[in-house]
């Protein structure tokens, strides 16, 4: 499909009242600011949401993210893959014009485009099987923690269906409601997805090109630095301060501070921008890296380092690969 439209059975009223989803707890109070914050139509969206199913998998799986769950030596075997980085090759092989348009507008690196892509869909092999409007809705009514995050993403995914005329309840993606090839959460749709081929259309589902665009836009929109690097290996030859806990961000130290912590500064470029550390469990103990705002950039895209070291290295092998074949 080039471009999901409206179900006209979901949009027809029918003649008999529709009732409110008891699954869902608060759905009037939440209808109620879609038709009168955004001008929803209320019947509408009772209909929809009588179509709504709330999902046990979901909440189980959001309690349990891999990030949280496995130290990074198992987190990085779930990537590190040769059928991944195979996978990346022929995925730049055949996307490889819209690659080098994409680096040369926002100074991403194709590998890197591309390493996200596969970390997060295999390539579009894997978008999710959840319907985004039951991930969504689970998550806004049924899951406290995180309701109003996910309410407000729920309210984003609304109006980006009406904004892009696609239907309300056909897309799938993950049990988080992130969504297509770079699987955007819907308000990082509605504000970071790009229309890269120009036909009309911002399709991340099923439009690779639209989806690399998109991707480099958004790295580029969250202080993507052309042409610099994203992190580096060091030592630490004392015991890790109390003042640096391996797990922050954003970078924040200098590099002379780092130095008098006991850090390597041996395989790091020149230059005086702040820097972060970042630990990673290995079987024997902590490993550390050095991470430059690219490094933050992309956990700009998941906050988690693991998550980013993962991108990193995966895009590392994929370039190397894709090389040799060149």
């Amino acid at each position: 499909m080039k471009h999901l439209v409206f179900s006209s059975a979901l949009l027809c009223l029918t003649s008999l009242p529709v009732m409110a989803n008891p699954d869902l707890p608060d759905l009037p109070q939440f209808i109620d600011k879609m038709v009168t914050e955004h001008g929803f139509n209320e019947a509408e969206l009772e209909q929809v949401f009588a179509e709504v199913e709330v999902k046990d998998s979901i909440l189980k799986a959001i309690s349990r993210p891999a990030e949280k769950s496995k130290p990074w030596y198992e987190y990085r075997d779930i990537f590190l893959t040769g059928s991944r980085i195979a996978g990346g090759v022929e995925f730049w092989e055949e996307h490889k014009e819209a690659l080098a348009q994409a680096e040369q507008k926002y100074g991403v690196p194709a590998e890197i485009i591309v390493s996200i892509l596969g970390v997060e869909t295999r390539y579009g092999g894997n978008v999710g099987s959840y319907r985004v409007i039951d991930a969504l809705s689970t998550l806004a009514f049924r899951y406290p923690p995180r309701s109003p995050f996910f309410t407000s993403e729920l309210e984003n995914f609304l109006i980006l269906t009406r904004e892009e005329e696609i239907s309300q309840l056909e897309p799938v993606g993950s049990y988080a409601g992130a969504m297509g090839l770079g699987q955007f959460m819907p308000s990082s749709y509605r504000a970071y997805a790009v229309d890269f081929d120009e036909d009309g259309h911002r399709d991340i589902w099923t439009n690779p090109t639209d989806a690399i665009g998109s991707i480099a836009n958004y790295l580029s929109v969250h202080g993507w630095v052309p042409g610099e690097s994203i992190v580096h290996p060091t030592e630490l030859d004392a015991t890790l301060p109390e003042a640096i806990n391996g797990t922050d961000l954003k970078p924040a130290f200098s590099r002379e501070q780092l130095a008098a912590a006991g850090f390597s500064l041996a395989q790091l470029p020149a230059g005086n921008d702040p820097l972060s550390v970042i630990a990673l469990t290995q079987p024997d103990g902590e490993e550390y890296w050095l991470g430059r705002q690219n490094f933050y950039a992309i956990t700009r895209y998941n906050h988690s380092r693991m998550y980013a070291m993962a991108v990193v290295q995966l895009a590392e092998a994929i370039r190397q690969q894709f090389g040799e074949l060149q």
